[in-house]
């Protein structure tokens, strides 16, 4: 377990190639033929970082790109608001002209009719003057019978005089006022189709212009959307290939700590220095030996065997310390004086399925976390 310098059981000499085989470490070269591999990896995290540099980047052109178009199509937008402002009234201004027109074509009528009937009163009278012979004053006078016969002839002669000069006066105004409708008429008609042209081309000009917009604005979007996703793919690849480098440095630190602690054995047994280390005591189980936690982290703790304590005090088949021994419940001064089961259920309680892992560092080693 952590918190303590553990020294190396002597089984750990001679079973070193097979523990390494059993956790897959020999495996992991320890040269420098695992460097090849690991530049790889890191040339691979590189690439792909530099490519979500550049994605990010397209990807902030691009929102940039959309919110200008946002700004434009807004003041599209607020012209088209304006234009369709202008429509309203150049509508009502054209249900005034229409209504003018009407009027004045109601009017144009009229005056039509009234020409017409001056014309023909005109023309009566100029036949009724060439028919009959024009009276003069003297024939009256000779052919009145008294003053007041006289008086009457002559005062229907300046009537019909009068009555002849109004006609001709009121087809006179007839013919013009006919005239000026007929100009007024023209000049409606004409402001007519000039508001419903002018009105159209800008209503079609502002559809366009916002059609257009929109379709840029959507193709923006679009390849923005693409290379979000692009940029989430290379996201999860580069934390795919962080995550094996992690994994592949930790199983190379872990071979090597493991040969270095191999090495340092081999070099204390070749030196017939074997003394103050902890022995066994009692049987040694297998890998069917009912453990509490991974078989592997116990193999490399104390080989499956029930040990003496080390000069740190750790003991057992768990090699655990006095102190987490008492905490954890366990009787006695030290677990290697307790029952194989005894020694399980503590070590079960420590390791609470694995949220303890911590506590041995042979856990590390062999890759268990």
């Amino acid at each position: 377990m952590n918190s303590r310098r553990r020294t190396i059981p002597t089984w750990v000499v001679a079973g070193a190639a097979t523990v390494a085989a059993a956790l897959g470490l020999a495996a992991i070269p320890m040269s420098s033929a695992a460097d090849p591999s690991l530049g790889q990896l890191h040339s691979q995290l590189g690439a792909v970082q530099a490519r979500e540099q550049s994605l990010a980047s397209s990807i902030s052109s691009l929102s940039n790109l959309i919110s200008s178009l946002d700004s434009q199509i807004a003041l599209v937008e607020s012209r088209e608001a304006a234009v369709r402002a202008d429509l309203q009234r150049d509508r009502a201004k054209l249900t005034q002209v229409k209504g003018a027109l009407a009027r004045e074509r109601r009017l144009l009528a009229l005056l039509r009719a009234r020409l017409a009937r001056a014309r023909m009163l005109l023309g009566r009278q100029l036949v009724s003057n060439y028919e009959q012979a024009k009276p003069n004053l003297v024939s009256v006078v000779l052919e009145s019978n008294g003053f007041t016969d006289l008086l009457d002839k002559l005062t229907y002669l300046r009537d019909a005089q009068q009555e002849q000069q109004a006609i001709i006066t009121i087809t006179t105004q007839a013919k013009e006022r006919a005239d000026a409708a007929a100009t007024r008429l023209a000049a409606l008609e004409a402001s007519v189709r000039q508001i419903t042209i002018e009105t159209a081309q800008r209503v079609r000009a502002l559809a366009g212009m916002n059609v257009l917009l929109h379709s840029k604005q959507a193709a923006l979007a679009q390849a923005r959307s693409a290379q979000q996703g692009a940029l989430a793919a290379a996201h999860t690849k580069g934390a795919a290939l962080q995550a094996q480098i992690t994994r592949v440095e930790a199983e190379q630190a872990a071979a090597e700590r493991a040969a270095a602690l191999a090495a340092q054995q081999q070099q204390s047994a070749g030196s017939g220095s074997s003394s103050g280390g902890p022995t066994p005591v009692g049987p040694t189980y297998g890998p069917s030996g009912g453990w509490a936690i991974p078989y592997a982290i116990v193999l490399c703790e104390s080989g499956g065997q029930n040990l003496t304590p080390n000069y740190a005090g750790a003991s057992g088949y768990y090699q655990i310390m006095p102190a987490t021994w008492k905490l954890f419940g366990g009787t006695g001064p030290a677990a290697y004086l307790a029952s194989k089961a005894e020694q399980d259920a503590v070590a079960s309680r420590i390791w609470n399925g694995g949220a303890g892992a911590s506590n041995w560092v042979c856990a590390g080693i062999v890759g268990i976390h």
